[in-house]
Parts: structure tokens; C-alpha cells; sequence
């Protein structure tokens, strides 16, 4: 298996090319408009065409890529079910495994930072067999810290932390030795205390990461609530951009 990651430190937006090359089918997870090119040279330099573009869910603080990248390519795009997007798209719901060679994504829903979240499991058949390897988290288990709640909801954001609190006790049935890989590093706004290392383990967050250890799911909520950092600037134009899947736009 081929991983590739793509950190965009304008936003402190992490993205990923990956899959299997003896297949020959790659996928992306969680694109940036502005990385569509950047994606494709890697392709061609890997020799394997894009097939698959995951996202973990609506993005909220850029423009998602994968509506282009869906456009060039052809490859299929994937979100998990209820995102509420007017585009085509697969729904991916808990537990279905798209199959990309040798490389196996497993979608597992998160609801909490968005009402529609998916975590992708990824297991390489040639190294583990069934073993998942790594984890694409997207906005719910970040490295430090936890995604924050409030950016997709009106109304009920406590229901949400709570939402993300069972979500992330699911994460954390994942083995120790699973590497995550988030979709924002030190520096985003959607979390609070990121580390600037963008990458780490199921175990060493289990370990260190100070809100996995609040095991009261009211506590959890308020230390989530608390201290709650602005808005993503554009929150508003660049949601509607990625539920109608806007081609081109600017992020």
C-alpha cells in the first residue's frame, strides 16, 4: 500500500492519496480544492490512477476538492450517509468496505463535530490481513484534542459533544498500534489544543490525549464547550460550496 499525505498550512488542512499500486486503484481522503493538481502529478508519479475520493464529512472551514477531482478523473466519490449534498455520490454507511485492490476501507460512522461523519479503517491485505493499519479520522479524534461541535448544528450542540463522546469510544476499540491520521494539525479552528505533529497512534492518544480520558460523558461535553475558539472565516459560502459541489471554486 502507497500513502501519500498533502498538509496545507494555510488552514492546517491534512489530506491523503493512498491505495493499492500492484491493482493500480488509488483513493484520496478529505481533498482541498487547492491540492487537486497537487494530487494528480502524485498519481501519475506513482504510476496508478485516482478511483475512489473519500470525504469524512461536509467541510466547514474549506472547499472540499473531490467534486473536481470526481470531474478529471472519473473515479467515484464517497460521503457518508445523510451528508445532504446535491451532487452524485456513494453514501457510505457504519461498516461498509469499499475495496481498492489490495487496500480495504471500512467506514465508521462519528457522528458528533458533524451530524454525518464517517472515520475510515484501513486494512492492507498484503501486510495484516484483516488487521486494520491505519485510521483516516477526519474531524473526530484529532491529535491533542477532539473536533469541536458546534460548526454544523444550530441548536443542540451538547447533544453533538455527546454524539462525539460515543464516537470516539468506538475509535478507541481500535488496537493500540493503529496510526491515525487526521484532517487538521496545530493551528485549525476546529479544534482547540492540536499538537503541530499532525500524525500519532489510537494507543499514544489513548495515553495522552486529555479528553479521551474524560470517561463521564458530561464532563466530556463541558470540557468540550468550554472555551470554544471563533468561527472558520467564510463558514457560511464555503458549506454551501461543498453541499453543491461547486467545481473550481476558490478556497
Amino acid at each position: 500500500m502507497v500513502l501519500r499525505p498533502f498538509l496545507n498550512d494555510a488552514g492546517s488542512c491534512a489530506s491523503y492519496l493512498f491505495g493499492c499500486t500492484t491493482q493500480r486503484t488509488l483513493a484520496v481522503v478529505d481533498p482541498h480544492v487547492g491540492l487537486v493538481d497537487a494530487y494528480l502529478a502524485a498519481a501519475e508519479a506513482i504510476g496508478s490512477p485516482i478511483v475512489a475520493v473519500f470525504e469524512t464529512h461536509v467541510q466547514a472551514d474549506h472547499v472540499s476538492g473531490l467534486p473536481a477531482l470526481v470531474e478529471l478523473t472519473g473515479a467515484t466519490g464517497y460521503l457518508p450517509v445523510g451528508a445532504g449534498v446535491d451532487f452524485p455520490h456513494d453514501e457510505l454507511a457504519d461498516g461498509e468496505v469499499v475495496e481498492l485492490g489490495n487496500t480495504f476501507v471500512a467506514a465508521i460512522s462519528t457522528p458528533g463535530h458533524a451530524p454525518a461523519h464517517n472515520a475510515y479503517a484501513v486494512t492492507d491485505r498484503r501486510r495484516g490481513g484483516d488487521d486494520p493499519w491505519l485510521l483516516f479520522s477526519g474531524d473526530s479524534l484529532l491529535i491533542g484534542d477532539v473536533g469541536r461541535p458546534d460548526l454544523h448544528v444550530a441548536a443542540d450542540v451538547r447533544g453533538q459533544a455527546r454524539l462525539l463522546h460515543a464516537s470516539l469510544r468506538r475509535l478507541l476499540e481500535l488496537p493500540d498500534h493503529v496510526l491515525l491520521y487526521p484532517s487538521h494539525y496545530g493551528g485549525s479552528v476546529c479544534g482547540r489544543g492540536l499538537s503541530g505533529n499532525p500524525f500519532s497512534s489510537i494507543g499514544f492518544e489513548r495515553a495522552h490525549n486529555p479528553l479521551l480520558a474524560l470517561v463521564d460523558v458530561e464532563a466530556f461535553a463541558d470540557a468540550l464547550l468550554a472555551d470554544v475558539p471563533s468561527r472558520p472565516a467564510g463558514q457560511e459560502q464555503i458549506v454551501a460550496a461543498n453541499r453543491t459541489g461547486t467545481v473550481g471554486a476558490a478556497a
